[in-house]
């Protein structure tokens, strides 16, 4: 490119550069006042040239109302010589109506004799995009701060070069510092260490130079306080050009979380009353121990008189005994032990290395322990014992089932001896149903679920003296079928179910079953059908749940089902009893009272329980023709039943001259139910639904 005079420099050539660059150039004569605006100043406002005269004042006029203040003290200051040039940034409204922001900078070009300012130079810049972009870049900050204030994180960085750490003001507050600056010594974090997490921490925190990784790390802190803090970190490398780079990490105080989630950890594997392992959480222990192939010692304790100590003085004082219980077992055990509660008044303990002599020792000092248990107020008129079942156990092969079995066989045998004393577990103990006999009956209940060998039935309700397609109410039943084909009575592999932990999923394939086979004959009216409930079915949180979702799955109505609890089950949970109760009234479910009178508790369930039925314990029916007892006892509960407008069913109407007997007092019993015996479910359901069909027909 030819070199070009300074004349075409001076005029044209800034003139271009002007032009390219979008400044625009003032010139302001103080003597006379006048100012002159470029061209490209004009342009860059959407003007001529000849639009606008070069008044000294044009730009003031042209000023955001909000700016001028400040633009005239940025030019008052530099003329004052209090500033070396006039640099600031206001807003000019454009000939569309917008407003330009603009960067000003200029100064004094000529003075006096005397240094008086004569004439100021400027250029002002468009920076309208920028201050745009600067707009939303702070309304990205906004959004940043509120996220870290919403997210308690701090912000801390540290630069490799100069050895230097920056903690924002909620790092610091995290770490209990009390500092006016950001800057911290480059050793400070780790004096904060837990000692147990030092090494660990300080090896994560490293973080890979040259990577955009990001580590994420949780230890703790020990404040100057002596608090102990949880903390999360992120930790990131961050590069710059013709720099070491930094260290760029977040830091969240996690110390309620880790807090939850102890507590939600220790809750699942511990009872929530006594503070003992849960069934789940000592099965586990069992088979650990097991496993490792140490002899120990297994037992079972199950608690005397327990039922009648709640049937007498109420729920409150069974907790108070159990807890009590719970501490004196724990005060009994070597360090090595284990104690659980498995459910109820039911307790097992696992105790390593122990050899006959040392567990008698145990059992021993359990037995006295119940004895001496806190019963409060009830403690002068009921007492507690306890039956104890030991087993042996030295073979790595055995499993849990069998271990607990073999333990449970001993604790029946120590109440068939009188109960308040323990036995070890021999086969010449074993009951016919328990031992290994049951665990081998609770296994093959769980695969009949699975083979078609567990067989639905039905138990009709009738009306006294109506026919049963009156009322076509089924109270549904289970019966196995063992493996060699013979039929297991309820007597056998109910109570195993419930003592192996079983029950509720039991319960769970008895209503599903039943619902996903015969749903559409609830949803006809053809027959409604009623479910018996275990204690661990009662305590289930989720039982609720899964009948709501089977109901969804069925189409089955929830005005179609009922339940019924028996107080056994409502004494080993009487809160979820009560709360179970309230739910299912509110779905419109029915709701019975199974073995109505056979404790003492009958009547303070019934005020408590708001239920639908009442079924009579079968004691009071059964010999109801030879006691006047048993008759004086039914009329009095069928006339409380009436009066609450409770249905009532009887158990055990087995002989036409019990049937007889309630006709005869019917007055009291005339809108009562009765019993018959059970037949499969199926053909119950196939006859309810002809007889529909039959008086739809009609």
């Amino acid at each position: 490119m030819a070199r070009q005079d300074k004349k075409t420099r001076s005029g044209t050539f800034w003139a271009k550069a002007l032009e390219r660059a979008h400044l625009g150039v003032w010139d302001w004569d103080l003597a006379t006042g006048d100012c002159f605006y470029s061209a490209t100043w004009a342009r860059m406002l959407g003007y001529d040239e000849s639009e606008l005269a070069n008044t000294s004042d044009l730009w003031l006029q042209l000023t955001h109302p909000d700016d001028r203040e400040r633009a005239l003290a940025s030019g008052d200051r530099h003329i004052a010589g209090q500033t070396d040039a006039i640099e600031t940034e206001l807003r000019l409204k454009h000939k569309q109506g917008h407003w330009v922001w603009v960067l000003d900078r200029g100064g004094i070009v000529e003075r006096d004799a005397s240094g008086k300012p004569l004439r100021l130079m400027g250029v002002q810049t468009d920076i309208t995009k920028q201050k745009a972009a600067e707009a939303e870049l702070e309304k990205v900050n906004v959004r940043f701060r509120l996220a870290l204030a919403a997210s308690g994180t701090g912000i801390w960085h540290y630069d490799i070069a100069t050895n230097k750490s920056y903690w924002d003001t909620r790092t610091r507050d995290m770490f209990g510092l009390v500092a006016d600056t950001d800057e911290v010594t480059a050793d400070l974090w780790h004096s904060y260490l837990h000692p147990e997490d030092k090494e660990a921490t300080e090896r994560a925190h490293r973080a890979p130079m040259g990577t955009d990784a990001v580590i994420a790390n949780q230890y703790r802190i020990i404040r100057r306080d002596g608090e102990i803090r949880h903390i999360e970190s992120l930790v990131r490398f961050v590069a710059a050009a013709g720099a070491a780079g930094q260290i760029l990490g977040t830091v969240r105080d996690i110390t309620e979380e880790k807090l939850r989630e102890q507590e939600l950890a220790y809750a699942a594997r511990h009872d929530a009353l006594t503070g003992l392992w849960n069934r789940s959480a000592f099965d586990q222990l069992l088979a650990d121990h097991i496993a490792a192939g140490a002899p120990l010692a297994v037992f079972y304790v199950d608690l005397d008189y327990f039922k009648a100590l709640n049937d007498f003085a109420g729920h409150a004082a069974g907790d108070l005994a159990l807890k009590s219980v719970a501490a004196g077992i724990r005060a009994c055990l070597p360090p090595s032990a284990h104690a659980a509660r498995l459910g109820g008044d039911e307790f097992a303990l696992v105790v390593p290395h122990c050899d006959a002599a040392q567990a008698e020792r145990i059992a021993t000092a359990v037995l006295g322990a119940v004895r001496e248990a806190d019963l409060g107020p009830a403690a002068s008129t009921r007492k507690l014992a306890a039956s104890i079942g030991i087993a042996f156990v030295d073979d790595a092969s055995t499993t849990v089932a069998d271990a607990l079995a073999c333990a449970d066989d001993a604790c029946y045998a120590a109440k068939a001896a009188g109960r308040n004393r323990f036995a070890v577990f021999s086969v010449k103990t074993a009951s016919g149903s328990g031992g290994l006999n049951a665990a081998r009956i609770a296994a093959d209940t769980v695969d009949a679920m699975e083979d078609g060998r567990l067989k639905l039935f039905g138990q009709e309700i009738h009306l006294l003296g109506r026919p049963w397609e009156e009322s076509r109410h089924v109270e549904v039943l289970a019966r196995l079928t063992a493996r060699n084909g013979r039929l297991v009575p309820p007597g056998e592999f109910i109570p195993v179910a419930e003592r192996f932990g079983i029950a509720s999923r039991l319960d769970r394939w008895i209503i599903r079953t039943a619902l996903s086979r015969h749903g559409a004959a609830l949803r006809s009216g053809a027959l409604t059908l009623g479910f018996n409930l275990s204690a661990q079915t009662l305590s289930d949180p989720q039982l609720w749940a899964f009948v709501d979702s089977v109901i969804e799955e069925t189409g089955a109505p929830h005005s179609g089902i009922g339940f019924e609890i028996t107080e056994t089950a409502a004494v080993t949970n009487f809160d979820a009893a009560e709360q179970f109760v309230r739910k299912a009234r509110e779905r419109h479910c029915r709701v019975s009272l199974d073995d109505f009178g056979a404790g003492m508790s009958s009547f303070e369930y019934l005020r408590r329980f708001p239920v639908d039925t009442i079924k009579i314990d079968g004691s009071f029916i059964e010999h109801i023709t030879q006691s006047r007892f048993d008759r004086e006892i039914v009329l009095a509960i069928t006339s409380i039943a009436r009066s609450l407008g409770c249905a009532v069913v009887g158990e055990k109407i087995e002989r036409q001259d019990t049937l007889t007997m309630l006709s005869d007092m019917g007055v009291a019993f005339g809108q009562g139910f009765l019993l018959h015996r059970p037949e499969p479910l199926e053909a119950i359901v196939t006859r309810a639904t002809r007889v529909v069909a039959a008086r739809k027909a009609s």
